[in-house]
């Protein structure tokens, strides 16, 4: 049995880590992934919970810090060949790759999205893929839609968040290859900020994190002045950029900083002046080009009618009308009715277009499990799953599987749609009302005092607490301190609908 802890208590303990901290993890990590997949095994479940740190003792000593990868129970085993394999649909929905929620072939490739979710929920100090309910998340995930990692917090900078980007890359195709390479992304960016030694920075850092940021800081800040500066010079201002926005993120009161980004904005300044200087030319020789071929053309087309006019003159006649007599014969009687064309027939007649074909709809149901009927049909579960269905309303009744207490009752309508042509399924998401969690610590003595940070539970241990809940389950970390004797942290995983108690162990 390791001793130790998860990355997601150090992480509620802690808050986010500097970034080479959090690259520093990512390196170990990767390491693991990478023997993994050597043996042809996914992990497919990468997220903090599943992530131990051990040590020699206690976690915040100056021990051997060790980084284990936990959990493999949804590993997926690929064959001799490499060969994937559409599999079930398993997994943290805001850690998932997009080809895993959609249930397509998963690879390495999975477990560096993953990877690079945790990296930027460590650095960032939230995950990539937030939303009010796991439908919204999935939906962020599957259209790669989520925050620069510099964004949120300008501390990473532009070059973890570049690297951040690639590995969450929505295309497969788009990320790094494997594990390794990520892993050599970060150890490049490492050595290139003096930090070679990645053990050695997670054993500084858990030992004191409030120091280790301090001298971090002002650590990386001289480091990152003098890259950027090397970077301008070279003309690469985009690097330089990053490098001058982070440290100015640091010390935002340096003025050296701050005379280094006014120069590089000025240099822009003036590139752009040149450019635009160019450019202005450029356009003014095409239109003068232009205008010669333009008047050369009209000068030829008038020539072409002087000539033909000279051609062609009017030749007037000089032949006489001569009115011919009408035989009597042929001249029309009263009595006789003129005959009439036959006239087309103008009745506008009404004609029903086509009906448009079925179309193909993809369900996104939570929680899984779900049963739908539609239109009053029989139930069925629908998670991940596609049907062909007409196009017009529809009415949709989703319920929680069996006799769960976890969530209300879904009625809704939905319009489906005809194809725009593109031949993708339209997409349909029904997600069901969490009932709320209760929890409290009913054995602890009394007068205890329970504290679960997330989701900010304070009170007597022998209140009962509620929690709003978005998902079926969620793990959280709680402590219950008594009178006179030591504190006792606890896991436990609340359950919409449920009560579950805070364990409490008589010392």
């Amino acid at each position: 049995l390791s001793r130790g802890t998860t990355l997601r208590r150090l992480l509620l303990r802690c808050g986010e880590m500097p970034p080479e901290v959090a690259a520093a993890l990512g390196v170990e990590l990767a390491s693991a992934l990478e023997h993994a997949h050597g043996a042809g095994v996914v992990h497919r479940d990468l997220k903090p919970e599943n992530v131990l740190i051990e040590s020699q003792g206690d976690v915040e000593s100056q021990g051997d810090v060790r980084v284990k990868l936990t959990d493999f129970g949804i590993a997926k085993i690929l064959d001799a060949q490499g060969v994937t394999s559409t599999g079930q649909v398993l997994g943290s929905p805001a850690h998932m790759a997009p080809e895993q929620i959609e249930g397509g072939d998963v690879d390495a490739r999975a477990d560096v999205f993953g990877l690079g979710v945790l990296l930027y929920e460590c650095m960032v100090g939230h995950l990539p893929f937030e939303g009010k309910n796991p439908a919204q998340v999935l939906r962020r995930v599957l259209e790669g839609s989520y925050a620069p990692a510099d964004r949120e917090r300008p501390t990473v900078g532009g070059r973890w968040a570049k690297i951040l980007a690639r590995a969450l890359a929505k295309d497969a195709v788009d990320r790094y290859a494997s594990a390794g390479a990520l892993m050599r992304a970060l150890e490049a960016e490492l050595e290139s900020l003096k930090i070679t030694d990645a053990p050695a920075e997670l054993r500084a850092f858990f030992a004191d994190p409030d120091a280790y940021r301090a001298a971090h800081a002002a650590r990386l800040i001289p480091l990152l002045t003098q890259r950027g500066e090397s970077a301008r010079k070279a003309g690469d201002t985009h690097e330089a950029a990053a490098d001058f926005n982070r440290a100015l993120a640091y010390a935002p009161q340096d003025l050296q900083l701050l005379k280094l980004i006014g120069r590089l904005r000025r240099g822009r300044a003036t590139r752009r002046a040149a450019v635009m200087s160019l450019a202005i030319v450029a356009v003014a020789v095409l239109l003068g080009f232009a205008a010669l071929a333009l008047r050369r053309h009209h000068q030829k087309f008038d020539g072409l009618l002087a000539v033909q006019r000279e051609a062609v003159k009017p030749v007037a006649t000089q032949e006489a009308s001569v009115a011919l007599p009408v035989p009597a014969s042929a001249r029309p009687t009263s009595s006789v009715a003129p005959m009439r064309a036959p006239q087309p027939d103008r009745t506008v007649r009404h004609v029903e277009p086509p009906a448009p074909p079925p179309r193909e709809v993809s369900f996104l149901v939570v929680p899984k499990g779900a049963l739908v009927s539609i239109d009053g049909a029989p139930a069925e579960e629908l998670f991940m799953k596609t049907k062909w269905l007409t196009v017009g309303m529809h009415g949709f009744l989703a319920k929680a599987p069996g006799a769960s207490e976890c969530c209300d009752p879904l009625r809704t309508d939905i319009e489906i749609k005809a194809d725009d042509g593109s031949g993708k399924a339209q997409q349909v998401s029904l997600s069901l009302k969490f009932h709320d969690a209760t929890t409290s610590a009913p054995n602890a003595p009394a007068g205890a005092q329970l504290h679960c940070p997330i989701p900010r539970i304070a009170g007597p241990a022998s209140q009962v607490f509620t929690v709003k809940m978005s998902t079926l389950e969620q793990e959280i970390s709680c402590d219950v301190d008594a009178p006179g004797l030591p504190t006792q942290t606890s896991s436990i995983t609340l359950r919409a609908g449920k009560l579950v108690s805070v364990p409490w162990t008589a010392p």
